[in-house]
């Protein structure tokens, strides 16, 4: 009777030679792009940035810098916030689309943060999360850049980027998140995120891309060798 097929282990034992000479030269061909890549958003505090990375949900980095200045003006604490009404919220936010949903969901975690957390965004993971708004990308966002938690935040810019790479044949961004991490360094993982979303606005576009003059796409190592 032949044996039964072991389960896939999940240790980067398992990742093909190939997939692991294709990260190494990605993250070199990043590292000589950005070495040293600087958080989009503005912010002033670990509230701040909170607020604006649920901002930057459906919209762009732009618009949410436009935008928060004059928010913060009002409000950069989650008791100033909590004061406001979730209609005044409504109106400065709303270059940033989906206003309605986000202004609610900021008024109230801004109360929560003020009555459970004295003030304080909380740095588990799970506290992050069971804020309203904030899903596991935007948590992710927080405890790598406000905290220095090691953490992978996979949007579906990155998702993309990882596909096209042959980096993750991950179906969605949760399997290509434990995809990345398993090919990745931990302590690089922070400065890969924003890596990746820089060159694919610069260099690996979703539309109209040409993969002829794309420093990684051109060159990706495939069966050849280097």
């Amino acid at each position: 009777m032949p044996k039964p097929k072991a389960a896939p282990s999940h240790s980067n034992n398992n990742v093909s030679a190939l997939t692991q000479r294709r990260a190494r030269f990605v993250a070199r061909t990043l590292t000589k792009l950005y070495p040293d890549p600087k958080p989009p958003l503005d912010y002033s505090s670990h509230f701040t940035l909170l607020i604006s990375v649920l901002l930057s949900a459906n919209s762009t980095d732009k618009a949410v810098n436009k935008v928060t200045p004059h928010l913060f003006a009002r409000a950069s604490t989650p008791k100033q916030m909590m004061n406001l009404t979730p209609k005044q919220i409504e109106t400065i936010i709303k270059p940033c689309g989906l206003a309605p949903q986000k202004s609610k969901a900021i008024h109230t975690l801004s109360k929560i943060l003020h009555t459970k957390y004295q003030g304080a965004v909380p740095q588990a993971e799970a506290d992050l999360e069971a804020l309203p708004g904030v899903g596991h990308k935007t948590a992710s966002v927080v405890r790598v850049q406000a905290f220095k938690i090691p953490a992978f935040p996979v949007d579906t810019h990155i998702h993309r980027l990882a596909q096209r790479w042959q980096l993750s044949s991950g179906r969605n961004v949760k399997t290509t998140e434990q995809d990345l991490k398993k090919l990745f360094p931990k302590k690089n993982w922070g400065r890969l995120h924003l890596q990746f979303i820089f060159f694919g606005r610069e260099y690996c576009k979703a539309r109209y891309h040409d993969e002829t003059t794309c420093p990684i796409c051109s060159k990706l190592p495939s069966n050849k060798a280097l």
